[in-house]
């Protein structure tokens, strides 16, 4: 059985370390993990590894976060990922920070990365992790936030808490998607 790990983020040095590229974050974590390698393919950077017995593919699309559903459905064809073992990991608003949601499929919850999806694949019938980033923002400041790079105190516990998200994409693959919701979907 292979799966799909699309993690969602914006490619370039100004993206880098922004709420809005956690999914970027994540995906590296759990290549690093994994002693995975990314490369630079079509569409995406691209890393893959075996784990218990099943293949593993991570993208990060290089298409920017409102074109993602490119990337993923071109890996998706590619590789023969069924829309069920696909797990889309993006930033979150609505969540407090750190938190965890995993679900099989939803709306885009107003994510342009996610609507692109929805769109490209034809409909929301998807895995996702969606990994809070609060919404510490003033009125009208929502880009600047989404965009703008982690906070002292974010950062002291990021790491631990990107961990997290990659023992969740763990368990939503080796556990099953009910499983994972249980142990991750926590407040």
């Amino acid at each position: 059985m292979s799966f799909l790990i699309a993690g969602l983020g914006n490619i370039g040095e100004e993206y880098e370390n922004t709420r809005h590229n956690v999914g970027f974050k994540i995906a590296d974590e759990l290549a690093k993990a994994n002693n995975a390698v990314f490369t630079l393919e079509r569409l995406a950077f691209f890393a893959e590894y075996r784990s218990r017995g099943k293949k593993v593919y991570i993208i990060k699309p290089t298409t920017f976060m409102n074109l993602s559903g490119k990337a993923v459905r071109y890996w998706m064809t590619e590789l023969k990922i069924q829309p069920q073992n696909l797990l889309v990991v993006l930033d979150d608003l609505a969540l407090p920070f750190g938190s965890i949601r995993i679900r099989g499929k939803g709306s885009d919850g107003g994510h342009n990365g996610l609507k692109d999806i929805d769109a490209t694949l034809g409909n929301g019938n998807y895995p996702r992790l969606r990994f809070g980033i609060g919404n510490e923002f003033a009125k009208g400041k929502q880009v600047n936030y989404v965009l703008g790079k982690w906070s002292v105190d974010e950062i002291k516990v990021l790491d631990e808490k990107v961990k997290l998200a990659c023992e969740a994409a763990n368990s939503f693959m080796f556990e099953g998607i009910d499983r994972a919701m249980t142990k991750y979907n926590k407040s």
